[in-house]
């Protein structure tokens, strides 16, 4: 676990992706299967019908078997679509299994910009975050483009909406003691690795 306290966002967040990355394949899909055994069978998974997932990227733990198992179990699973440049904006788009992906501007696979496929994120049931850092409060230290909060930024404004459930999903060594929150981070309900919940 890696001490916050003494780092800038920017130092932590290199940090937390070097980790990652230096994990080898076989760790990697070691972690991925690990992780699968934690949500496959976990009630927010299976009562879930709108599940949003993403595609693994810079060593970022692989949703990729929990989103096959959705699509098998019939559930409507989506995958996030940037806006064009400049706009900082993400929706969530419905994929289906062998669907064609087109890269974005970070050379993320996504689906085909498709609006009728499209659906409005307080709709889904469950996404699941990638994520540079997290603790055990909440805590999520994202890759600093503020993408998913601020997708997610109307829930300040609204209290009392609980959807959808927010779980992170990372590798062990992602985690660390104590982030700082800034005002615009958006909690989690809880954070997921191949080994437990946090």
């Amino acid at each position: 676990m890696h001490d916050a306290n003494d780092l800038s966002r920017p130092q932590l967040r290199r940090l937390l992706r070097q980790a990652r990355r230096r994990l080898s394949p076989q760790a990697q899909r070691r972690a991925a299967q690990g992780l699968y055994r934690q949500l496959a069978q976990h009630p927010l998974f299976r009562r879930a019908r709108h599940i949003a997932l993403y595609l693994p990227n810079d060593g970022e733990i692989d949703p990729r078997p929990l989103l096959r198992a959705a699509q098998r179990r019939g559930k409507a699973t989506y995958l996030p679509v940037l806006s064009d440049w400049p706009r900082s904006k993400m929706v969530f788009q419905r994929v289906r299994a062998h669907e064609k992906m087109s890269p974005n501007r970070f050379r993320i696979p996504e689906p085909r910009r498709n609006r009728a496929q499209q659906r409005k994120v307080w709709a889904l049931d469950l996404i699941l975050l990638p994520l540079v850092g997290f603790d055990r409060h909440g805590g999520r230290l994202g890759m600093g483009g503020g993408f998913y909060d601020r997708s997610l930024g109307y829930r300040d404004m609204r209290k009392n909406w609980h959807k959808p459930t927010l779980l992170g999903l990372a590798h062990e060594c992602q985690q660390v003691d104590r982030l700082t929150m800034a005002s615009w981070d958006v909690p989690l309900e809880a954070t997921v690795t191949d080994k437990g919940w946090y």
